[in-house]
């Protein structure tokens, strides 16, 4: 079976905040969510073309690992904290399952 990725994109606008949550995101967040959601590995971004844009990309080694994953609470608590500490971020999801690998 293909790997099967959760992906989520932030809008941090306020210039002012990107460092903190920054900080936050690759010292709490990440590290909680990578052990929570059982993934077996993670990406963050940002933007070259928008600062403000946040993206995080979490693998899993398949649909169905990533779909346990969606039903399960942990995602629900890691958006609770999300929402308690960065509540004017906006924040979209998706979920990918790779069709093709190219290169290494």
């Amino acid at each position: 079976m293909p790997a099967a990725y959760f992906v989520v994109r932030a809008i941090v606008t306020d210039a002012s905040k990107r460092a903190a949550f920054d900080r936050w995101y690759e010292t709490e967040h990440v590290p909680d969510a990578v052990k929570a959601f059982g993934a077996s590995k993670a990406w963050r971004f940002w933007s070259l073309d928008d600062p403000s844009l946040h993206q995080a990309m979490y693998q899993f080694d398949d649909e169905a690992k990533l779909a346990a994953m969606l039903k399960g609470e942990a995602l629900t608590k890691l958006v609770a904290d999300f929402e308690r500490d960065w509540p004017d971020v906006k924040r979209s999801r998706e979920t990918l399952v790779l069709a093709q690998t190219f290169g290494e």
